[in-house]
């Protein structure tokens, strides 16, 4: 670059946005300018040179300076850089209208252009680090002058961009999932771009910074991108108009290799190991590593995606993906999920062009080798095994285990198979999911137990679909308690097929009546330890407790993001939206006022499923009708805690599973005792309470 096109970048960019008080900075004397020269400092106008006392001039040296550039205090002394001492100063540099703070370490930056440097970062070996006051830094706002055509959109769920979001930093997987769910509602879809514009006058965007304590060493180009305090960058190839946010609290690393483009990093992230990523957006704690090729995503916290292609996704917290050989492409992915390897979901699409979608609820769980085809949507905790499911899929049965059929029309699916074959898993998972919520500010509430309105109800609606079939098959109509009493006899009389599961076939169901008896098996579960909580903590009496604390309550709802909602109260959500003046952050009070609410409605929501499956009018509840469900609760959490124990057994018996161990010490060298399961430690010890406590209650409903 020569100088006059130095020059012409310096007069071009308005220092004004530096956010810095101007009157505590003063000019250079002469016997300042000459300490510069002599330590071979050149500059195009000194007297564009401006510094903030004290200041020893002696640490700036070999650098030259064009345009306004502001100085900070310096002292001699050393920042630390991982046991490394970084010497406070600017050295073998070129600064381009630059406001740099306090006591910073700058050395081998060949260009340093139009940014705010805050106090104590380490700059070292930077190709070049710049930044135009038009950028964005990854937001989908636009800047006065700018057009329709120069937003920056992300084609999310839908490779054809019909779901497409716009971008910006604070976005959470809920904004995400209202923008992409309602793209025919054009007045909502244009209060959200309004709000999105109001963003752009706020900070941090006036100009490009680095927040304070931040290291950059050894990285390429760094264009238009802003962060926030404590952010490492390290030996990056290239970042583009990103903004990536940091704190003391919650620092980003961005690592080795890196490509990115046009993308919004969440709080606490770790984007390292050759990972491309362009036109996203990550939510807080999520880790991007080991060559990940990562496009036009939304992806929502506590989550980790290492070694695939992720392609035009909106996935929610907890989503993890770690194998080189599979791909998501074209998903909306409801959080709680694991993609195994060699899952290829986005690779077949049933018309002429690349539209269509897949839709899963949380939990979802592909197995090895699995292919779908577009359009697919899966019901809440779907396990699938391996294979190549060649038709569409429309699993509304939640907590199933699908499989391929010998006639390849078909597809089997065992209902409830989770709860009696895998409780461990189950169960852990919600552990699991808890423990590994690492967020410093939850901003936005996770359901992560795989019992909630949204679950109950479509084990509701599963209770109804097979019931039905049963009925049609053996043409005679069956109880409830009939079903559950003899579920396996009626099991060996029917060869259950349905339609509208797969597309031109039919699903083969494996044991419905057993699913009839195991989904209300778990909503007595449900219900019976709201039930079990209004009696433990209520003085009146049993029926009075119950009677008190019942409602009716939404039977339709919506997993916003990872925050199970009434789909009314989403509805209200979008009309005042639509209606009155907002801010997406308003609307995120909104949701905050929804989560301080959920814990009511949720018990609301299981004492109601619970009478509603008992067939129990609230107002003539007995004491007997209470000690019936007290009695039954008490022995599903024995028949749980059971389930759990006997599906992680498995692990620890049979000759091919303990064939590689010498002795009984061997395996318990590497699997460690059953016994010392942290996991079934506390699990057991929930049950036990709950069964105790049912007991007691039981036996003095009255108190």
């Amino acid at each position: 670059m020569n100088a006059q096109s130095q020059s012409n970048i310096a007069a071009s960019f308005p220092v004004n946005n530096f956010l810095i008080d101007l009157e505590e900075y003063r000019h250079l004397s002469k016997s300042q300018i000459s300490i510069l020269v002599q330590n071979q400092n050149h500059a195009a106008d000194w007297q564009n040179v401006l510094v903030k006392e004290p200041i020893d001039l002696n640490c700036i040296r070999n650098t030259v300076f064009w345009g306004t550039v502001y100085l900070g205090n310096l002292e001699p002394g050393f920042l630390d850089d991982k046991g490394i001492p970084s010497p406070v100063g600017i050295y073998d540099s070129t600064i381009i209208s630059c406001a740099i703070g306090g006591n910073v370490s700058i050395r081998s930056v060949r260009l340093l252009a139009n940014y705010r440097i805050e106090d104590n970062c380490i700059l070292f070996n930077i190709d070049e680090l710049s930044a135009s006051d038009t950028t964005t830094f990854g937001n989908g706002f636009l800047r006065p002058g700018q057009n329709e055509s120069d937003r920056l959109w992300i084609e999310a769920s839908n490779e054809n961009g019909g779901r497409s979001i716009l971008p910006f930093a604070g976005m959470l997987p809920a904004d995400a999932y209202l923008w992409s769910k309602y793209p025919h509602d054009e007045k909502f879809i244009h209060k959200l771009t309004e709000m999105t514009d109001a963003l752009s006058s706020k900070q941090p965007y006036s100009c490009a910074s680095i927040g304070k304590n931040s290291v950059l060493r050894n990285a390429g180009s760094i264009q238009n991108t802003i962060c926030g305090e404590s952010c490492t960058i390290e030996g990056t190839l290239r970042l583009n108009n990103v903004t990536i946010q940091s704190s003391g609290a919650e620092p980003t690393y961005i690592g080795a290799g890196v490509n990115l483009k046009n993308g919004i990093i969440g709080f606490q992230n770790k984007i390292d190991s050759n990972v491309i990523a362009e036109n996203f957006l990550t939510g807080r704690n999520v880790k991007l590593q080991y060559g990940v090729r990562f496009l036009n995503t939304v992806l929502g916290p506590n989550s980790t995606i290492s070694c695939c292609e992720v392609l035009s996704n909106l996935i929610f917290p907890f989503h993890e993906q770690h194998h080189n050989n599979s791909f998501l492409i074209a998903c909306t992915v409801m959080g709680q999920s694991n993609i195994a390897a060699g899952a290829t979901i986005g690779s077949n699409h049933n018309s002429r062009a690349a539209d269509g979608e897949i839709l899963a609820e949380r939990g979802f769980w592909p197995g090895l080798n699995s292919t779908f085809k577009h359009n697919s949507k899966f019901a809440a905790f779907t396990l699938i095994a391996k294979g190549n499911y060649n038709a569409e899929l429309n699993i509304t049965l939640p907590f199933s285990l699908i499989s391929p059929a010998q006639n390849a029309a078909n597809v089997q699916v065992f209902p409830a198979f989770w709860f009696k074959y895998n409780m461990y898993a189950l169960a852990r998972n919600t552990w699991k999911f808890k423990k590994r919520d690492k967020r410093i500010v939850k901003q936005q509430f996770i359901e992560t137990d795989y019992l909630a309105p949204d679950t109950a109800e479509e084990m509701v609606a599963g209770i109804s679909l097979l019931k039905n079939a049963l009925e049609e098959a053996l043409q005679r109509k069956l109880t409830l308690g009939e079903i559950v009493q003899n579920y396996a006899a009626i099991d060996k009389q029917v060869n259950l097929k349905l339609n509208g599961l797969i597309n031109k076939g039919k699903a083969e169901i494996i044991k419905p009546a057993q699913g009839i008896y195991l989904y209300r098996m778990m909503l007595l579960f449900y219900g019976g330890r709201e039930l079990l909580r209004i009696l433990r903590s209520d003085k009146m009496s049993a029926i009075s407790a119950v009677q008190t604390a019942f409602r009716e309550v939404p039977r339709a709802w919506i997993n916003l993001g990872g925050m199970i909602v009434p789909k009314q109260s989403v509805e209200q959500l979008i009309k005042k939206v639509t209606e009155t003046e907002y801010s997406w952050e308003k609307l995120h009070r909104e949701y905050a006022g929804i989560e301080a609410a959920y814990a009511e409605v949720k018990s609301g929501h299981a004492l109601f499923t619970l009478m509603n499956l008992l067939k129990i009018s609230v107002e003539n509840i007995t004491m007997d009708d209470i000690k019936s469900i007290l009695n039954e609760f008490s022995t599903i959490t024995e028949q749980l805690l059971s389930w759990a124990f006997a599906s992680r057994q498995k692990d620890y018996s049979g000759d091919f599973r303990t064939m590689n161990y010498e002795n009984a010490q061997e395996m318990e060298a590497v699997l460690g005792k059953i016994e010392d399961n942290p996991f079934l430690i506390e699990y057991e010890r929930e049950m036990r309470k709950y069964r105790q406590d049912a007991i007691n209650i039981a036996g003095n409903p009255g108190k």
